[in-house]
């Protein structure tokens, strides 16, 4: 979604809201995010909140089992037309004021995306040696014995 920031950049108290919903590119775990917010100049600073609501459809890390999680990220930036200081990350830098929201939100979307997707908390996954899912029920494998540790083994019986 485009966003015409010229007249909220120089009127001040001006208000542009927003919902509606899209699909991030590059990202087939999330279908559709849902987003509503606005953006506001409030005595010359210009700022952009909103909530974005998406879910999460894949499979679990350790057990590969199906996964829904329903996600809400609360997201602020403060917007500019200019930078003084290059390498401040405070500020989200808008040259022409004709504005994509879409790629800011996909961009907030995926950092704010767990490092490990688990059906729950205490998921055991699958038993590296047979496969089982180990949430459903115990395999009957052994570990298999280190050589090396072979007359170690001995030694202790």
């Amino acid at each position: 979604m485009f966003i015409e920031l010229e007249p909220i950049f120089n009127n001040e108290g001006s208000v542009k809201e927003f919902d509606y919903g899209f699909s991030p590119d590059d990202c087939d775990e999330i279908s559709t995010a849902r987003v509503r917010g606005l953006v506001k100049n409030q005595t010359g600073i210009v700022s952009l909140t909103a909530s974005v609501q998406f879910v999460i459809d894949t499979n679990c890390d350790r057990c590969a089992t199906p996964v829904k999680q329903d996600n809400t990220l609360e997201i602020a930036h403060l917007l500019v037309s200019e930078l003084n200081d290059e390498d401040n990350d405070e500020f989200y830098l808008v040259e022409d004021l004709h504005f994509n929201l879409d790629e800011l939100i996909r961009e907030d979307i995926l950092l704010s995306l767990p490092t490990k997707i688990l059906c729950r908390d205490d998921c055991k996954g699958l038993c590296p040696y047979c496969g089982t899912n180990l949430n459903e029920k115990q395999c009957d494998c052994k570990k298999p014995i280190d050589p090396r540790l072979e007359a170690l083994k001995q030694f202790l019986e």
